[in-house]
């Protein structure tokens, strides 16, 4: 009998190329599902054999495939009778379903009858999608897809049929496998995901959301961020709203910005200032304390600033240094570098706490990467990610980066550390993800440091300015913000990627692209919907409400009333966004649901839960303030303020806008029959209504 080894020496040519495992017959097992997470892709594999998720790893699947079990899953001397052949196609009994299709079964066996041979004759170079983005007039149009893929060898083959199509939303878009084409079922932007090996590209097609053409020829635009607006609703047959009125805009701009209402006082001089207030108005507020004090709070949540036990000192020295940047108006890429290679005392060395927010050399890999490159790398820990581009290499490369640090209260390098990476038992080789591998012996952060800091970085700058689009919108060109990844692409590429290139040539400045965003047209469009954009949800075609962050509400209800907030043993009148400490106590912070900082704290909001609504319906949150003797309202009463006055008062704190006449009328009629002790009550109540109320507790 010939042995397997022997057996593999022949070369049995089929025509006149050999077929190539890595590129021809893994993606006939992927196509087919063979190593997909149910079936043998999963961890322990199934039925005793294992395949690498989405065939991450040709190499473990070809001794898989070839070599294990004494090389019983082929039979080279009758192709047809391989096992790897039978059970799929249910020759034999197979736990699956008919998995290998006639052509794919065909390939695998000319590729065992040439002598199942890994020749690696070729790598994949790219992938080209056709189309990638394509607007279809109408519901039901079928769109046909091809696939081409480029090797490093100057080929170039058509793989459409062993690409894998999944739709984001069967039910709006559909694959059908037998024609190869798309169609969409339903209007709107989809998203089909096409894998091939381990390129994973989104398809994005798009069915306008009404029958009517919209001309915005006429519509304001302030910068390049209007013009890409406008030209995708415009694709999609979108009505826009117009500007939201000057008391709007001062009251989102405000809390954009800074994190507060905007006073009484600025309320009305803004009102009454002539042409061109926006932008003076912005300029002020980006060139404020506040906005100090805010961003600093936003920072320290991103950077999740938190005390470790028994010492307070280091958080409170990280905190004063990301003031400091801010104040100093230092380049964000200048602080992430600063960030990334700092050492040495935390309770002097600011930045060098940045190093004892993670436990361990992984959860710092995988902060930074979510952090400064805005993805969730944690998901290679233990197999190739799935959805991107991200292999267990890169998740483990990038944690030995971090391997030799000592984190205690002196941050320092030691001579030694290492972490395993689980997919090879062995130490892990410091590596740039998707870039490169570093040096064992040399201390790689700096190098990862310069290069999260260069211009020509693919992840830094879109990172950032989405996260600051998140904040000026409530929702990322990228939603969730930390989660960009080929097959998660944005609502407007061509946007993010002109917002991200303004953003490094004019020095990674904060106030720059903030001052770029709330300036633009888009950024000041109404809340009010019509028939037409009323549905839009990721567009921009109109305002979107959103709900507080915890301290930003807390902060507002001080703002409107006047009366502060008692935190632990802090100074009174110290507002919620600038503790240091985030767990100082604080009931009403507790309640509203305020980030720990232990994880992300990425889109955190007021909690809508029971609790949350009971406590602002009857807890001190709200009924201490309105019944204060030193609130706004008993010092109006007080000062026998009229009922006009006093109602218009609590308007401008609240809503930052004067009452409408018939709102006037309406509260002047309920308290025009009363007097003494039953006046003060209804004045109250119709305060704590306003503070409860949807205009108030949201920013539109």
């Amino acid at each position: 009998m010939i042995s397997t080894a022997a057996l593999l020496s022949v070369c049995l040519v089929v025509g006149d190329t050999p077929i190539d495992f890595d590129t021809e017959i893994m993606p006939v097992f992927t196509k087919s599902g063979c190593n997909a997470g149910s079936c043998h892709g999963a961890a322990a594999g199934r039925g005793g054999f294992h395949l690498s998720l989405l065939g991450g790893d040709a190499e473990s699947d070809y001794a898989a495939i070839v070599r294990q079990y004494e090389g019983r899953r082929i039979n080279l001397v009758h192709p047809e009778k391989s096992l790897v052949l039978k059970k799929p196609t249910l020759e034999l009994d197979h736990e699956g379903d008919d998995a290998l299709q006639p052509e794919g079964a065909e390939r695998v066996r000319r590729w065992i009858a040439d002598g199942a041979r890994r020749t690696k004759s070729r790598g994949l170079k790219s992938v080209d999608i056709h189309p990638s983005s394509l607007l279809v007039e109408k519901i039901g149009e079928r769109v046909p897809l091809r696939v081409v893929a480029h090797f490093d060898n100057g080929t170039s083959d058509d793989v459409t049929r062993w690409t894998v199509f999944i739709s984001s939303d069967p039910a709006a878009v559909s694959v059908d496998s037998a024609t190869l084409t798309a169609c969409v079922e339903r209007r709107g932007q989809h998203t089909i995901i096409a894998r091939y090996l381990d390129r994973v590209i989104p398809i994005r097609l798009s069915v306008p959301l009404a029958d009517t053409p919209v001309d915005h020829s006429r519509e304001t635009r302030v910068n390049f961020i209007d013009d890409h607006v406008l030209r995708t609703v415009s694709d999609l047959r979108l009505t826009v709203s117009p500007a939201a009125d000057d008391a709007t805009f001062l009251r989102r701009v405000t809390l954009d910005l800074i994190g507060r209402l905007p006073s009484r006082d600025n309320v009305v001089e803004f009102l009454a200032e002539p042409d061109g207030k926006r932008e003076r108005v912005v300029n002020r507020l980006l060139d404020s304390d506040a906005f100090v004090e805010y961003w600093t709070y936003r920072f320290a949540n991103l950077l999740r600033v938190l005390p470790q036990p028994n010492d307070k000192q280091g958080a409170q020295a990280y905190h004063a240094w990301i003031r400091q940047q801010i104040q100093r108006r230092t380049p964000m890429n200048q602080i992430a570098r600063e960030l990334l290679i700092a050492v040495g005392d935390t309770h002097q060395v600011g930045p060098a706490n940045f190093a004892r927010s993670s436990t361990d050399a992984r959860a710092q890999a995988e902060l930074v990467s979510q952090v400064f490159m805005g993805t969730r790398l944690q998901c290679a820990n233990c197999h190739n990610h799935p959805l991107d581009r991200w292999t267990q290499d890169d998740y483990h490369g990038l944690a030995a980066v971090f391997a030799r640090l000592e984190r205690g209260q002196i941050v320092k390098l030691a001579s030694r550390g290492a972490v395993t990476n689980v997919r090879t038992g062995e130490p892990a080789v410091p590596r740039i993800p998707g870039v490169r591998f570093l040096p064992a012996d040399q201390d790689g952060r700096e190098t990862l440091a310069n290069w999260l800091a260069s211009p020509d970085n693919p992840y830094f700058a879109k990172s950032f300015v989405n996260r600051l689009w998140r904040g000026a919108f409530g929702r990322g060109l990228v939603e969730p913000a930390d989660d960009m990844r080929d097959t998660n692409p944005a609502t407007h590429p061509e946007l993010l990627d002109q917002l991200a290139k303004d953003f490094v040539e004019h020095g990674y400045d904060l106030r720059h692209t903030l001052r770029r965003i709330v300036c633009s047209a888009t950024y000041q469009r109404s809340a009010a919907t019509d028939k037409v954009n009323e549905g839009d949800d990721r567009f921009y075609s109109h305002a979107l409400k959103r709900p507080l962050e915890p301290e930003v509400l807390a902060d507002a209800l001080f703002d409107a009333t006047g009366v502060p907030d008692k935190y632990g043993d802090q100074r009174e009148g110290i507002r919620a966004v600038e503790l240091v400490d985030i767990l100082t106590p604080s009931v009403s912070l507790d309640v509203l649901g305020r980030c720990a900082r232990k994880d992300s704290c990425e889109g955190v909001t007021v909690s809508g839960g029971l609790p949350t609504k009971l406590h602002q319906l009857n807890g001190e949150l709200v009924n201490r303030k309105v019944g204060s003797q030193a609130s706004y309202l008993h010092r109006n009463l007080l000062a026998q303020a009229s009922d006009a006055e006093i109602i218009e008062d609590i308007y401008l704190r609240a809503f930052s806008r004067r009452p409408m006449i018939t709102e006037q009328d309406h509260w002047l009629k309920q308290i025009s029959s009363m007097s003494g002790d039953q006046r003060v009550q209804m004045l109250e109540d119709i305060q704590w209504g306003m503070l409860n109320c949807s205009e108030f507790m949201l920013n539109h």
